[in-house]
């Protein structure tokens, strides 16, 4: 195929207002994915849309091992999904109150906020 340019499970974006540091969530546009590297605002920083990987969320919130989460952009955190959060993926473990993270699969597919 004369037309492939790459397999999509990393893509270089531009970090967003304020920067990324490594390991954090990064939305642009309908895109989601984890930054590899910390990258100042506006610099080109390669985020990953496809894994699983352990991400922060709400002391109190709980999942369930297969329950929907959502990217909450502005915390910073994964969240159940709800109204303004992006869907992002699922959750691969329970996760219960007092935890700090909650392991996620990603969809890897376009989101918006809800």
């Amino acid at each position: 195929m004369k037309n492939f340019i790459q397999n999509g499970h990393m893509i270089t974006v531009p970090a967003p207002t304020g920067g990324v540091v490594s390991g954090q969530g990064v939305i642009v546009g309908a895109l989601f994915g984890i930054a590899a590297t910390t990258a100042p605002e506006a610099t080109n920083v390669e985020i990953a849309t496809t894994g699983v990987y352990d991400l922060p969320k709400a002391l109190a919130t709980v999942f369930a091992l297969g329950d929907r989460v959502a990217w909450d952009d502005a915390a910073k955190v994964i969240a159940p999904p709800a109204a303004g959060l992006y869907p992002v993926g699922v959750a691969v473990t329970a996760a219960g109150n007092g935890a700090v993270t909650v392991r996620v699969r990603l969809d890897g597919v376009a989101t918006a906020a809800a």
